[in-house]
């Protein structure tokens, strides 16, 4: 092994994989579940498939630490050596997220308990009590210990912490946690008058005038108090954070290698990732299709444009995807021919520079022993193998793709707090889901070719054109001025239902339902009026909306479901009125006019379809044109020092035509196109064109 040498970079890392300076390809590469004979074949493979960077020891702790304190590392060292010599290069695991059975025997305070008081045994995956001594003492061990031994392997590209922190428990109520919640709540509010005026607990008679008397909200006969679960969901979020912070840490002191773990981002809201992101050298992803979905390949848009977000705008390295079917949902559909490529350029036209999968290999046994893999249980003759072989080859025809950028007209709203706050009980609805109104709204801008950030209420907006805020229940006085002063400056904001309604204590705002956004918007909630289930009503939408009797000429009728308001006018102008519903002539959809730009408040449910004629008047008014693009053909553009690049997936059955307005170079096949693209159905192309 190479000297060791001590380096603490800053909090963010301004590189990239060590040593790498191509897209990289590869995935999970799990050695230790075959035997050893099995492992040059594997890199025979690899090299053969295009595979150039694998993740390596995620699972493996047992195996590396069999008993407390005592180490095997000579089968890793031989795994790695092999890798190495056939140049694969390494993001090498920390094992943390699988505890070995000795840790669970010797500590068994240090589980998980969840929110009934029942703790949670070995036998699956997923770390001990991120507050439990115990753990995170063996946690560090493990990591410095491989730190020291690898540190400076010429090898290690770069470190993957745990795995999947918040996946598939995010939440522990044992005692360890109980201990640490108080001491958090004592930093966050220094008294116990504070925690009580935040709290309110002047409610229900819940007053503390004890520390020791205040608990995780564990199960209990009637909903806790929310603002209550909305600290324990913040203080859950940095117990999880710690951990990684201690192993990063642990592992910065030998190792200059950037250090990483795979989110789950859009999948796995238990984590603040705009906190998170911050934390990491190279943000990365972990990004599974629903199956159940068949436009599934939107989700994975919206994943992807949440982990570039996330990244600052920086290339991103997606971990963890599917080359076909997993094995953990209801229905595992196996992906299409083709499919996995489609994936695979969306993820990359994004922002990823990096195009991984679960796993290299698949496995003989265990829980996900029906998950596809890089190399099927089919072997090299199958369809998968084959189209494994193709995507590495074309990868590697993209290395000037590396450290491009995606430029975003569109910025949509996604704030974690408001999300658990929102979707806690009590609520007016259970309809009035915020991922439902997040996954409608962006939808409907993939289906007009617009690229979206994915920002926190707090973020600078000052260059976007439109900002999109489709679910912000929880929004913060501050945040709300914000909003406002873009839209004064010349943004357009569009607001859905239910948002603006309290703090960041989950109180009412004083004012009102929706005061802090009044200015902005025009327009305020005097009552909520949410519909029965399954009922519906009918918007009437247009230059008539405002006009009086049954008839409104120039008027589109859409329908609505879920929600509706009895809103009151500040300024603004109806521009949907209901047609019927719990508020029959009453404003429904309405624009105002503040500072230079514009808001629209929309009170109601609409779906995909029924939101395109609204957004379609948005788009005009924010100044962002058509795309001009088949509905299907998804197209993203990253630009470099020196040229444009257009990725162009065709989602449809029937070949396309991407309009261009200059001849570009397909690096797919070394052709030159002109007078727009030729895509054939399910086709991918990438397109050079050179800036100017």
């Amino acid at each position: 092994m190479a000297e060791n040498s001590r380096f603490v970079p800053g909090p963010q890392y301004d590189g990239w994989l060590t040593g790498v300076e191509q897209i990289s390809y590869g995935g999970d590469y799990n050695p230790e579940q075959w035997p050893e004979e099995v492992w040059a074949q594997d890199v025979r493979l690899m090299n053969e498939a295009g595979v150039n960077l694998v993740s390596l020891g995620i699972f493996s702790w047992a195996l590396l630490e069999p008993r407390e304190g005592e180490f095997d590392f000579a089968w890793l060292d031989r795994v790695i050596e092999l890798l190495h010599e056939g140049g694969v290069r390494i993001l090498l695991a920390t094992p943390t997220a699988a505890p070995p059975a000795w840790l669970y025997a010797a500590h068994p305070d240090a589980r998980v308990v969840d929110r009934t008081g029942t703790p949670m045994g070995p036998g699956g995956r997923g770390l001990m009590a991120p507050t439990a001594p115990a753990y995170r003492s063996a946690a560090l061990r493990i990591t410095t210990e491989l730190a020291k031994r690898y540190g400076t392997h010429p090898a290690v590209a770069g470190w993957h912490v745990h795995n999947e922190y918040g996946a598939p428990v995010a939440l522990d109520y044992s005692v360890n946690a109980q201990r640490a919640f108080r001491t958090w709540l004592r930093e966050r509010y220094d008294s116990l008058d504070s925690l009580n005026a935040a709290w309110g607990t002047a409610f229900w008679g819940q007053h503390y005038a004890d520390w020791e008397h205040v608990q995780v909200p564990a199960a209990a006969p009637e909903a806790v108090n929310p603002a209550q679960q909305l600290d324990f969901a913040r203080f859950s979020d940095a117990a999880l954070l710690a951990c990684f912070v201690a192993e990063r840490d642990a592992v910065r002191e030998h190792s200059t290698a950037p250090v990483t773990t795979n989110f789950m981002a859009a999948s796995c809201p238990a984590t603040d990732l705009f906190a998170w992101g911050k934390e990491v050298d190279i943000v990365s992803n972990d990004h599974y299709l629903q199956a159940a979905d068949p436009r599934g390949y939107v989700g994975l848009a919206l994943a992807a444009d949440l982990t570039r977000s996330v990244a600052g705008g920086k290339p991103w390295l997606l971990l963890e995807h599917s080359t076909s079917a997993v094995n953990w949902q209801p229905r595992n559909v196996a992906k299409r021919p083709g499919e996995l490529a489609r994936n695979s350029f969306s993820h990359l036209g994004r922002g990823a520079d990096a195009i991984m999968f679960f796993q290299w290999r698949a496995s003989r046994s265990g829980a996900e022993k029906f998950h596809s893999a890089m190399l099927p249980h089919a072997g090299t003759g199958s369809r998968v193998w084959r189209e494994v072989t193709e995507l590495g080859a074309n990868l590697g025809r993209l290395t000037e793709l590396s450290g491009s950028r995606v430029h975003a007209d569109v910025a949509m709203l996604w704030d974690y707090e408001s999300f658990w706050a929102q979707d806690l009980e009590f609520r007016p609805s259970q309809g009035a889901r915020h991922r439902e109104r997040v996954d409608t709204y962006y939808d409907r801008l993939w289906r007009d070719g617009h690229t979206v950030d994915l920002v926190r209420p707090s973020q600078d907006l000052s260059g976007y054109k439109l900002v999109v805020a489709p679910a912000s229940y929880l929004l913060t006085a501050d945040d709300a001025a914000n909003l406002t002063a873009y839209v004064e400056a010349g943004g357009t904001l569009v607001v859905s239902y239910f948002s603006g309604i309290v703090d960041q204590n989950d109180a009412v705002h004083p004012g009102g339902f929706m005061a802090p956004l009044r200015d902005a918007l025009g327009v305020w909630v005097e009552e909520f009026l949410p519909l029965r289930e399954n009922d519906s009503l009918t918007v009437a939408y247009g230059a008539g909306a405002a006009a009086a009797g049954a008839a409104r000429l120039g008027t589109t009728e859409l329908t609505g479901t879920v929600w509706a308001d009895d809103l009151v006018l500040a300024g603004a102008e109806p521009v949907g009125t209901y047609a019927d519903g719990p508020k029959p002539g009453g404003a429904a959809i309405t624009r105002h006019r503040h500072g230079a730009g514009t808001g629209w408040y929309v009170s109601t449910s609409l779906d995909v379809e029924a939101l395109a004629p609204v957004m379609a008047d948005v788009y005009a008014g924010a100044g962002l044109a058509p795309s001009g693009i088949v509905e299907g053909l998804e197209t993203v553009r990253r630009t470099g020092e020196a040229a444009d690049y257009t990725v162009a997936i065709n989602h449809t059955d029937a070949a396309v035509k991407l309009p261009m307005d200059t001849s570009a170079t397909d690096l797919l096949t070394g052709d030159t196109v002109s007078g727009g693209a030729d895509i054939p159905a399910g086709a991918v192309r990438v397109l050079r064109t050179t800036n100017r």
